[in-house]
């Protein structure tokens, strides 16, 4: 986990995902908290559920 948040800062993930034009509306969706709870969370088939997901997201991100 440390070498993938190393090798991937958020600030990283959150330019490219600007330039990929991913986000829409700023802050509505922490790009970076989206792809740890991806990568962690629903990727490695902890729940592979959208709810599942949800919840992953929301835990990564500190949100309801």
């Amino acid at each position: 986990m440390r070498r993938l948040t190393t090798l991937f800062p958020s600030e990283f993930l959150e330019e490219h995902a600007e330039e990929l034009g991913v986000v829409e509306r700023d802050r509505k969706l922490q790009i970076p908290a989206f792809v740890w709870a991806f990568v962690f969370g629903f990727a490695a088939g902890e729940s592979r559920t959208l709810a599942g997901f949800r919840r992953s997201y929301n835990s990564t991100a500190d949100e309801t």
